[in-house]
C-alpha cells in the first residue's frame, strides 16, 4: 500500500516512519521540501520525499498531518487529485495557544476537510494520541495497547485505515460515522490538557477496556 504523508512534523514523521517500518511504501511531503527529505531519510525503509502534489498523486492512502489552520491552503489547489483516495485526518482544530478548540458541537475538522475534498473518503484517526507515542514507535503503556479511535463513513476506506493502525500495534476502536469526530477532537483536547496542564507528560494515552 502506498501512503502519502502531508506534513513532516512530529505527527507526520512519526506515523510515516512507523508505516514504512511495517511495510508501507511511504512518500513524505511538506511545505518545506528539506523537511520532507529529512523525514524520508530518517524513516529509512525506502521512504521517499516529494512535493505535496507528487505525494498525493502517487498514493492511494493519504495522511493529513498539518496544523488544521493550514489545511485549506494545502488542499485547495490540488483537490481533484484526491478523487477516490482515502484521506486520514489526524488534525485537531486547536487555538493558537492550544487552550481550546476552534470548532465543535455542529461540525468538526474532519467534516470540514471532507467538504474541501468531496471526492475523497475522509477517515478521522490518530488525533487523540501524542506525537511522542508515534516517534517512539511503542503502542503500549504498562502492557496495554493504546486505543486509536476511528470515525468514518466509507467501509472500504475504514478497512484500509484500520489495517494500518493494527499493523502498528494499536487497539482500533470504531467510533461511528465521520461526524463522531465532534467527540474525538474534544478527546484530543482532554489529552493535551492532561499531558501539559496537569503535568502528566506526553507518554500517555487512552485505552478503552471492553
Amino acid at each position: 500500500m502506498k501512503l502519502g504523508v502531508i506534513g513532516s512534523g512530529n505527527i507526520g514523521m512519526g506515523i510515516g516512519s512507523w508505516a514504512a517500518k511495517v511495510g508501507y511504501d511511504v512518500t513524505f511531503s511538506a511545505k518545506n521540501e528539506a523537511g520532507a527529505k529529512s523525514a524520508a531519510q530518517a524513516a529509512g525503509h525506502s521512504a521517499k520525499a516529494a512535493n505535496v502534489r507528487g505525494a498525493v498523486e502517487a498514493a492511494g492512502l493519504v495522511l493529513l498531518a498539518v496544523p488544521y489552520g493550514a489545511v485549506k491552503e494545502v488542499l485547495t489547489d490540488i483537490r481533484p487529485l484526491f478523487r477516490g483516495k482515502t484521506v486520514i485526518d489526524a488534525t485537531n482544530p486547536l487555538s493558537a495557544d492550544f487552550s481550546s478548540l476552534t470548532l465543535g458541537f455542529t461540525t468538526s475538522a474532519a467534516e470540514e476537510i471532507a467538504k474541501l475534498v468531496p471526492d475523497a473518503h475522509v477517515v478521522k484517526a490518530f488525533n487523540t494520541v501524542f506525537a511522542q507515542v508515534y516517534t517512539s514507535q511503542n503502542p503500549k503503556i504498562q502492557g496495554k495497547a493504546i486505543s486509536v479511535f476511528v470515525a468514518r463513513d466509507n467501509k472500504v476506506a475504514t478497512e484500509k485505515v484500520q489495517t494500518l493502525i493494527t499493523k502498528m500495534g494499536f487497539d482500533v476502536v470504531n467510533a461511528g460515522p465521520l461526524k463522531s469526530a465532534r467527540n474525538l477532537e474534544p478527546l484530543a483536547m482532554l489529552n493535551i490538557s492532561l499531558g501539559y496542564g496537569q503535568g502528566l507528560g506526553t507518554s500517555i494515552g487512552f485505552t478503552l477496556l471492553r
